[in-house]
């Protein structure tokens, strides 16, 4: 299947380049279908839960892998350790069936394989004890198979077996989509994150396996293979990830303006050595960007990790994944090291509750490109990254539907989900957002979101969850004023609101016409020759004089988010376009 993703992180650039395509033009992919199949909950992340899952607070794992790439296969034994926080018989854990359970252990006693069932990629295992609220438990796993391989990652999900340029084994996993589930046991759901994950990576000899957070040390094993042992805390639960190929690395340290030094890696392939530097090269102002505008690198005490892997891109935590071949645009920085850097702000320290709250990563993560351009050039900059993403706006669903909902129920479009508006949509309410309240109302704002605190500083916060309603009540908290009716309109309707423009003499009226109705008292810039005036829009509407023979710009500086009749043709136009080219 097709992802929504491709079109998605190919737009946030501001040029109108394609996109490179998912498997670097340097590797060579194994054949792989998208096989072994998947079962539908497999393909389920997030949604309603089992109570079991909702009945626990997942509070370790420890993760061993060993990784097979002769024979494509994967074997793992997970610990994992779990407080429950209401009476529970019984753990549920998600985990796909083609990775087959081989023996479960509860607090160091083997299980009988009666006492579990995994049909259909929810593990079920019957406890021998029932637990009381705040009782523990710990469940050791050992399973393994063939996992399913993604056919075009990361806008499909799974792993990649590639190979090198020179023929040794390169292997990746991304899961954002059909989730963590897919080569490790978990709770798939946002909110299912442990407090400390463990992981132990055995790969061939040769081979390296960079992941998430620490390294605490590498083994060499009696045959040659190598052992890696990585410790992260508080991870995403698709950011966890397995990246193993011949991995050549550049590191360095930034002395951070909040005082603390941050280590920095990025693990290229053999022979990019030069290219490599020069991505490095923009780590160090990237992050002083969003440590200036948004705060403290939230994964400081482990590290900026970034791994090249045969595909596009994912924002794995500490170990974010970069297949964009070392493209060049206008802006001047690599667009899709920035954005899903960004990420480690906006989905890693803050984790939306649900996916229903998706808008809070991606809308946040698509608006940093556009900042960072401002940031390293001024308005011009931002402008032309801003409209880039104008166009892509479908308004065909609402961003936000109030209701818990699954991973692929937003992100596809057949199913009623916004799909790409997360993204472009996001972006320009956020910036809309910023105009009507000001840039330091509306960073206060995303401080509250990201740290909740205003004054973050390293040490002072832990990775949160948030939601669409808690960001509301931030800029409640922090305006002093009550912007539902923003809100309602730009994320819970799918039509955009729409500048009525009325003449009578010299008199020129703008009305507001909103989905849905409502009030909408957004104020709007006008400009009247060379004079620029804000008409505060209250009740929704304004007048002013203007000479019958001046000429008038409504929101000459693009601030609003609104509707564009000429957005609507173009896009209309390029369907049509785009449908004449389809073969019969």
């Amino acid at each position: 299947m097709d992802r929504i993703r491709n079109a998605a992180l190919a737009l946030l650039a501001s040029s109108f380049l394609c996109a490179a395509p998912a498997i670097a033009q340097t590797a060579k992919a194994l054949p792989g279908k998208g096989e072994p199949p998947l079962t539908a909950q497999t393909m389920i992340s997030g949604g309603v839960r089992p109570p079991e899952q909702r009945a626990v607070r997942f509070d370790r794992a420890d993760l061993s892998f060993e990784v097979l790439p002769d024979t494509r296969e994967l074997n793992g034994i997970a610990v994992l350790d779990f407080t429950a926080t209401a009476p529970l018989a019984r753990l549920v854990i998600d985990l796909d069936k083609n990775l087959p359970v081989k023996a479960i252990a509860i607090d160091g006693k083997p299980l009988s394989p009666a006492r579990w069932s995994n049909p259909q990629g929810q593990l079920v295992v019957t406890l021998p004890r029932p637990l009381k609220a705040g009782q523990k438990v710990s469940a050791k796993i050992t399973y393994g198979g063939t996992p399913h391989v993604a056919v075009r990652a990361p806008w499909d999900t799974g792993v990649v077996w590639a190979r090198t340029p020179d023929g040794r084994p390169w292997f990746a996993t991304t899961t954002q989509g059909y989730g963590c589930d897919l080569f490790w046991p978990c709770l798939d759901y946002p909110m299912g994150e442990p407090g400390v994950v463990t992981l132990h990576i055995t790969v061939p000899k040769g081979l390296k396996a960079p992941s998430n957070g620490v390294l605490l040390g590498v083994d060499t094993l009696p045959d040659g293979r190598t052992r890696w042992n990585w410790r992260t805390k508080h991870p995403n639960t698709y950011a966890i990830a397995l990246n193993v190929g011949p991995y050549e690395v550049v590191e360095g340290k930034y002395k951070s303006r909040f005082g603390n030094t941050i280590p920095m890696f990025y693990w290229y392939l053999p022979g990019e050595k030069e290219k490599a530097e020069g991505l490095f090269a923009e780590f160090a102002p990237t992050l002083d960007f969003f440590e200036s505008t948004v705060g403290p690198f939230p994964f400081g005490d482990e590290k900026l990790g970034v791994v090249e892997t045969p595909h596009k891109g994912m924002e794995h935590q500490t170990i974010n994944a970069y297949g964009n071949e070392y493209a060049k645009a206008p802006e001047g920085f690599d667009w899709l090291f920035q954005h899903e850097f960004s990420h480690e702000w906006f989905g890693n320290q803050l984790t939306n509750v649900d996916w229903d709250d998706f808008w809070l990563h991606e809308g946040y993560g698509s608006y940093m490109q556009p900042s960072y351009g401002r940031w390293r050039e001024g308005e011009a900059r931002y402008a032309v990254m801003m409209d880039a993403q104008r166009g892509q706006i479908a308004n065909k669903a609402p961003i936000v539907h109030d209701r818990s909902m699954t991973e692929q129920d937003v992100y596809e479009e057949a199913k009623g989900g916004p799909g790409l508006d997360i993204y472009m949509k996001g972006s320009w309410m956020l910036h809309t957002l910023r105009n009507l309240i000001g840039d330091k109302a509306f960073w206060d704002v995303t401080r509250l979101a990201v740290y909740g605190r205003t004054d973050p500083k390293p040490g002072n916060f832990a990775p949160r969850y948030g939601s669409t309603k808690e960001y509301e009540g931030f800029v409640r908290q922090v305006t002093g004023k009550d912007y539902g009716w923003f809100f309602n309109v730009y994320l819970r309707q799918a039509a955009l609101p729409e500048i009525v423009e009325t003449r009578v003499g010299d008199q020129l009226t703008l009305t507001w016409k909103v989905p849905g109705g409502g009030p909408f008292p957004l104020p709007v810039e006008v400009q009247v020759g060379d004079k620029v005036e804000t008409l505060p829009m209250t009740d929704g509407t304004g007048t002013l004089t203007v000479p019958a023979d001046a000429h008038v710009v409504i929101d000459p500086w693009a601030k609003v988010l609104k509707r564009s009749v000429a957005i609507e043709q173009f896009r209309a136009w390029k369907a049509d376009q785009m449908a004449k080219k389809k073969p019969n």
